[in-house]
């Protein structure tokens, strides 16, 4: 009801008002194609035309919404909206005025001149009313933003003058109380230098930031470059960390396609949008071959990885997508996620084990799903390192349930999510992720589903990884630790390895050891380092960086490919390649893993011994530093 109020206050006048500019328009060009004198003929035909001319005119713009529309926020789309509404309207009215005779209403043309005038007149006089509410409304702003002092909004630096820069600039304009004032803008383009877009200078390019943001006394820099590629990002960031300037950015490109993410809800700048490389192109056809229309289960679905691996199956339309996981809190918070953004989707969510073979087989048989993804997996190494009994019971049984049951039920390929860490392993859960991969290996050659492995390195983001913790670091003041001033790690972000991962498995024949390529290795002390000045802080200046020592099972660095595998063969991908599979006895390998089987979590002594067996490159000895040992 308040809205129907509203509603009549504001068109009412309006109407009103438009009734005297229809008048007015036609009065004023029958004056200037007269010169001031209107001839009798002429002025009859003036005062029998304009009553039904004004009423084809009024209707044409209620049509037309002139009456609902909130012209406060008035912009091009509101201008072209008053252009056609005036414009249809005057035709109207000219060509039943100028065409059809009606002696009997006494209705008289009018000169062709008049027609074409007043449809000027009329369209400048009700464009300039409609946009005198934006400028009352601007000007209100601005009196508002002086009377609460100015000094209070942040002064922002746009960096970025392209349509997503001046969709940023205008959104700020129209709520400073939100956003900030922008009061300068940077574009690498020389030849926006100089000029201003909505009314905010453009200063010129990277090189002028420091310089521009002293001068403009810049509180915070927005990065409006969402199609940028990783390394100008990186480097725009870099120059940005020598201001001491809050940074702020918009989503990425693939967040605003995939995620229907708001392109003007501005962020903080993360270290994961400077790690991460530029968008993964994918085979789209390739991998709807094996999507479209398939069941598809993934195991661990609601962990970092499984739940990207979800979203970015939901894409591809499969027939249904079955979660899996121990832990339904996370699996409820993904479930409700993707009904939301996919409708259409047929989802099912299951809460199990892959430990418990007797729940993995009942959703096989009762599921029976064309392919699995197995993320389900314990990860994280130094917890591993304590209990190395439950890394072998999850990762390696929990393997091999999935592994038969895909056999024993007949489904067309198995995805297994492997690590850098099962190269060479120096910790147990390295050493249980090998033994995951010669499982699938054995199986490849024993069964007629397609078993794959793919292997990459550390996920930034993902649960348990460094971001998170130096994160929380940073908020609570530090210190920040890092283990040791020359440890290095490979990165991918969630979304690159889900991509990857789903690739992979469009390529998969079976018993590949798919590697994907992680790019530059980094320092992990140069990663805290950036993302202090992320924050706002400077390195060991506000916030100190601790070396605490390597922590049990943890090498100085990641390797992705062993030696004895024998360098890797390109695919179709640019970013995955093949590592050449390695022998190993399959007579002995299934009463090998049963004897694992035997003593994991009873005798952890005699457990390591076959896991070093089966391993023969697996260093560690997590027998050691078990938890319970000695207890």
């Amino acid at each position: 009801m308040k809205s129907k109020k509203i509603t009549i206050k504001y068109s009412l006048p309006q109407m009103i008002f438009d009734i005297v500019f229809i008048f007015f328009s036609y009065w004023i060009s029958f004056m200037l194609r007269f010169e001031n004198f209107i001839p009798t003929y002429d002025l009859q035909a003036f005062q029998s035309n304009i009553p039904w001319m004004t009423v084809i005119c009024i209707l044409t713009f209620t049509l037309f919404r002139f009456y609902t529309t909130m012209w406060q926020f008035a912009s091009l789309d509101e201008l072209l909206q008053i252009f056609y509404g005036t414009t249809v309207g005057c035709f109207i009215a000219s060509i039943l005025s100028f065409t059809l005779s009606w002696p009997v209403l006494h209705v008289k043309r009018f000169p062709i001149s008049v027609y074409i005038i007043g449809w000027l007149i009329l369209f400048f006089f009700v464009g300039a009313s409609r946009f005198s509410f934006r400028l009352m409304r601007r000007m209100r702003k601005r009196s508002q933003i002086h009377r609460d002092d100015e000094e209070e909004f942040n002064r922002v630096m746009v960096i970025g003058a392209g349509e997503m820069g001046s969709m940023v600039i205008k959104d700020m304009k129209s709520a400073p109380e939100n956003k900030g004032i922008p009061v300068v803008a940077i574009d690498d383009d020389k030849s926006k230098k100089g000029t201003r877009i909505h009314g905010v200078k453009v200063a010129g390019g990277r090189e002028s930031i420091v310089r521009m943001a002293a001068r403009y006394n810049v509180d915070q820099i927005v990065l409006a470059v969402a199609t940028a590629s990783r390394k100008d990002k990186q480097d725009i960031v870099n120059i940005c960390s020598k201001t001491n300037c809050q940074l702020k950015t918009i989503p990425a490109l693939y967040e605003i396609i995939e995620d229907s993410a708001d392109p003007l809800k501005i962020r903080d700048v993360d270290i994961i949008d400077l790690l991460g490389r530029d968008e993964i192109k994918l085979n789209v056809s390739e991998i709807s071959e094996y999507l479209k229309g398939k069941t598809v289960l993934v195991t661990g679905g609601g962990g970092s990885i499984g739940s990207e691996l979800c979203r970015q199956i939901a894409h591809f339309n499969p027939k249904k997508l079955i979660i899996f996981d121990i832990y339904e809190n996370n699996a409820y918070d993904l479930q409700n996620e993707l009904l939301m953004r996919f409708k259409k989707l047929n989802l099912e969510v299951l809460i199990g084990s892959v430990r418990d073979k007797a729940r993995v087989n009942h959703v096989f048989e009762v599921c029976h799903p064309d392919v699995v993804f197995h993320a389900a997996a314990h990860k994280h190494v130094p917890l591993m390192e304590l209990s190395p009994g439950e890394a072998v019971k999850n990762n390696v049984f929990g393997t091999l349930n999935v592994a038969q049951a895909c056999d024993e039920y007949g489904a067309k390929r198995m995805v297994l999510i492997s690590t850098d860490k099962a190269v060479n392993p120096t910790n147990v859960m390295g050493a249980t992720k090998r033994i995951c991969e010669l499982i699938i290996q054995y199986f490849s050659r024993h069964s007629k589903t397609d078993f794959v492995a793919v292997r990459f390195g550390n996920v930034l983001g993902s649960n348990g990884s460094v971001i998170p913790l130096f994160k929380r670091q940073i908020e609570a003041g530090g210190p920040v630790t890092v283990t040791h001033p020359d440890i290095i790690r490979y990165f991918m972000t969630i979304p690159e390895a889900a991509r990857l991962v789903i690739q992979a498995g469009g390529m998969a024949h079976g018993g590949e050891i798919f590697v994907l390529d992680m790019g530059q290795p980094v320092k992990i002390v140069d990663l805290a380092r950036n993302l202090i000045r992320l924050s706002g802080f400077q390195p060991d200046v506000d916030i100190k960086i601790k070396f605490t020592g390597l922590r049990p099972g943890e090498k100085l660095y990641e390797e992705l490919l062993l030696d004895s595998e024998g360098g890797c063969k390109k695919t179709s991908h640019e970013l995955i390649y093949i590592g050449n599979p390695i022998p190993f006895n399959e007579n002995t390998f299934l009463s090998q893993i049963e004897r694992l089987r035997q003593y994991a979590g009873v005798d952890n002594v005699t457990m390591m011994k076959f896991i070093h067996e089966l391993v023969p490159t697996y260093t560690g000895h997590a027998e050691e530093t078990d938890a319970l040992a000695h207890s």
